[in-house]
């Protein structure tokens, strides 16, 4: 929903009032929809009698981490990102869309050499046969038996992600002995999760030994079956260890930034 601000000259004329929470989180803003810059916002009270300006159905507002993702039940201007972050040492609040922002990484150091700034302490599965060492990246790795995955990172003792890695041939080895949907099942029970492919995707119908349709409906029908656990095909191994590299330093970040809030709304 969206109301007008009662507060007479106020910069920020509008209300919004997201499903988040128990009653629900209000913003002041700037306009009606972020459409050709990002929009400040500010924290407020919801009015006990309020001038309805727009009320829209909603398909998905969910916090992850620093960011709100809205998804508003329409065709156009539909998808947008409420973002918590700092500037100049205070919490500040933007609302943003596709349009005004190419990418939004709230609370996150944007990786360059070091995965999301930060070198990595990597636990790399004993079982894992010719294992990544991560020589080109800046990560050190320690052997020990994973319940899930082959490459993974902790937080506090616990593991909040891990990547298993395939090559073709073992994915559709995998994939016809009927064992993926155990493997995926497993991934599926840790925060973040993937399966990264030292391959193409164009490579499964070059396949000569099993019927490549039969390998292209197996992966669709595991990822609409556990859709939090992406099967990544990376091209070549370089190019997989490093995304694994990559999406474990991003996954420990967003673990750290729900912990983050969850502190401070307790």
């Amino acid at each position: 929903m969206i109301a007008r601000n009662p507060e007479e000259g106020s910069s920020l004329p509008y209300l919004v009032n997201l499903p988040i929470g128990s009653a629900g989180t209000v913003l002041k803003v700037r306009d009606l929809w972020p459409r050709t810059t990002k929009l400040y916002c500010h924290r407020a009270e919801w009015p006990v009698d309020p001038d309805i300006v727009e009320q829209i159905a909603v398909r998905s507002c969910i916090r992850r981490g620093a960011a709100i993702d809205l998804v508003l039940d329409r065709s156009r201007e539909n998808r947008s990102q409420f973002v918590f972050t700092k500037a100049r040492g205070r919490d500040v609040i933007f609302w943003q869309s596709a349009r005004t922002t190419k990418q939004a990484r709230p609370n996150v150091s944007l990786p360059t050499k070091r995965a999301s700034g930060q070198v990595l302490e990597i636990l790399v599965d004993s079982h894992e046969r010719y294992a990544w060492k991560f020589g080109a990246q800046q990560a050190t790795t320690i052997r020990r038996a994973l319940p899930a995955g082959d490459y993974a990172v902790e937080a506090d003792g616990v593991i909040v992600a891990a990547v298993e890695r395939k090559s073709l041939a073992d994915l559709v080895s995998t994939l016809t002995a009927g064992k993926l949907r155990y493997l995926l099942a497993g991934l599926a029970a840790l925060p973040h999760a993937a399966v990264v492919v030292e391959d193409r995707y164009s490579s499964v119908f070059k396949l000569e030994r099993v019927r490549p349709a039969v390998v292209a409906q197996g992966i669709g029908e595991a990822q609409a079956r556990f859709p939090a656990v992406p099967i990544v095909f990376a091209e070549t191994r370089p190019l997989a260890q490093e995304w694994t590299y990559r999406f474990l330093g991003a996954a420990l970040v967003e673990h750290r930034d729900d912990r983050l809030v969850r502190d401070r709304t307790l």
